[in-house]
């Protein structure tokens, strides 16, 4: 047992060392070991612990340490085989993703088709022009997109998997697509998520439970006070690790974008600019349909958000070079989902003339902008929105959009939400059974897009904190059920879809942290 677990180690680091060197730090990590080779703090003599010892006075190990740290959490992220990732494992998951694909794709064709446009095209000139004048407040940029529609929205999507059946589960309901029972995937039960959230079920001490809440020591006038003390000697040490572990009892506003950045290793650098202008010449460049699907999302979501629409131009800025990041396709090796293709214009239809598309292989729906309005507050440069935004896009919410049996998917998510509901909740279960309406219906477009656009910002980060915190998004639907829990009076009162959405269509007044701790707390 022992050789094989030196195997699997070694194995393990073997992998980690070629990737690491692949990795686009390498070069300059490289470089700086071998100058630090040929000075004078590093003696021939005794040439192992002195170089060591160089390394972590320069703050190289840490580095080193949270390289390893998001290289292992990456590869946490999905089933392996061998050692190598492994695409969605149930048969009639990949055939229902597959035909959602098509059907994606053959709705982006047929809108180029009506309104007699490309995919892509080479950037006239003049548009061109008025791109760059205007880059810094495109929302000024005249464009008519009267014609264009949201590719899908959440609640189509929604249908696709209320209608999935497993062919090895056979169910005595012939209420046809009730509920998600029907897909046999194993969640988590509520004592497991308080083993999960520790912190919260507790009751421990809390940012965001309340604002004058006082130190759990006497060195400091309140909790806040003692948290960014805390938090600022975190960010210091500059160990992601470390700054995981701080974000479970909540972040101090103004400590969170450094916090959130360490953790997804999307700390800012020279080259990070370097790379987002690249990004924009591809954007100034190219004119992509999806182009004006993002601006076309933006102006149907985030600008007639009072919260959001003041970020309007970074927001275009943003999604536009998340469009042509060629970087973001690596989430399709352990991703249940593909990458669109198209062949190039006047091209034979080869593997040679075939191109994914758009460049990052992401399609936008309907609200897909709002997975980036969270971090507009939380950074004044847009380069820094951008890279803590791909990161954190591609370590959780592309799974909010894809069929997949993945524990962190949006099918796992749903079928959460209503077994801790029909558990926790029974006299709401039958409710909705009783009137008709799945539950699922009622949160869908909250699970979808992580709450973004619903929950008020401050309230939409705490949250987030915890995803990043636990590394986890199964705090989505337990928050779901904790808000149904605490409209519970009035939703007994109605028995319409309409008058349902009525008393959750104001989320303004809850607070996300106390909601949490009583749905941990319950019996």
């Amino acid at each position: 047992m022992d050789d094989m677990k030196d195997k699997s180690i070694h194995f393990t680091a073997e992998r980690l060392t070629e990737e690491i060197k692949k990795m686009s730090s390498y070069k300059n990590f490289y470089s700086e070991i071998q100058k630090m080779v040929s000075s004078t703090c590093v003696k021939q003599s005794n040439f192992k612990e002195t170089l060591l010892e160089a390394i972590r006075q320069a703050g190289m190990e840490t580095e080193l340490r949270n390289t390893v740290f998001h290289w292992i959490r990456s590869h946490n992220n999905y089933d392996c085989v061998n050692g190598y990732p492994l695409k969605e494992p149930l048969a009639y998951l990949r055939k229902a993703q597959l035909q959602w694909e098509k059907r994606v794709h053959k709705s982006l064709n047929s809108m180029c088709s009506e309104l007699g446009v490309a995919l892509a095209r080479l950037r006239l000139a003049s548009d061109k022009d008025e791109l760059i004048e205007k880059w810094t407040e495109l929302s000024t940029y005249d464009i008519d997109l009267s014609q264009y529609r949201p590719v899908y929205a959440p609640k189509d999507f929604l249908e696709v998997l209320m209608w999935i059946r497993s062919p090895n589960y056979h169910t005595m309901d012939t209420g046809g697509n009730w509920d998600f029972t029907h897909i046999p995937l194993k969640v988590k039960s509520l004592n497991e998520l308080r083993m999960l959230y520790q912190e919260i079920s507790r009751g421990e001490p809390l940012l965001g439970v309340n604002p004058y809440m006082g130190s759990t020591t006497s060195n400091f006038p309140t909790l806040e006070v003692e948290r960014t003390v805390l938090g600022e000697k975190v960010i210091e040490s500059n160990h992601a690790p470390v700054a995981q572990e701080f974000l479970k009892k909540g972040c101090p506003r103004g400590l969170r974008g450094h916090m959130w950045a360490q953790v997804l290793g999307a700390s800012l650098k020279p080259t990070h600019h370097d790379y987002f202008n690249e990004l924009k010449y591809y954007v100034l460049q190219y004119d992509l349909l999806v182009d004006k699907l993002i601006i076309k999302d933006v102006q149907l979501t985030a600008s007639n958000d009072d919260q959001y629409f003041v970020y309007e131009d970074v927001l275009y800025q943003v999604m536009l070079c998340f469009s042509r990041d060629t970087e973001v396709l690596s989430i399709f090796h352990h991703s249940a989902s593909n990458p669109f293709h198209a062949v190039l214009k006047n091209k034979q239809p080869t593997i040679e003339n075939t191109v994914v598309f758009p460049p990052s292989g992401i399609i936008p729906f309907h609200g897909f902008t709002m997975y980036a309005t969270p971090f507009l507050y939380l950074y004044d440069d847009p380069v820094a929105v951008y890279h803590t935004f791909r990161a954190f896009y591609m370590r959780y919410l592309f799974r909010l959009h894809e069929v997949s049996s993945h524990q962190q998917g949006i099918l796992c998510l749903c079928l959460l939400f209503e077994k801790l509901l029909q558990r926790h909740e029974s006299q709401l279960w039958f409710h909705f059974k009783h009137i008709k309406i799945q539950p699922a219906r009622v949160v869908f477009k909250w699970l979808m897009r992580g709450f973004s656009g619903y929950l008020p910002p401050e309230q939409l980060l705490y949250l987030w904190d915890l995803v990043l915190a636990y590394d986890s998004l199964e705090v989505l639907p337990l928050l779901a059920v904790a808000i149904l829990s605490f409209r519970k009076d009035n939703l007994l009162q109605v028995e319409t879809l309409a008058n349902v959405e009525a008393v959750l269509a104001d989320l303004s007044s809850l607070k996300v942290m106390p909601l949490l701790q009583l749905a941990l707390l319950r019996d």
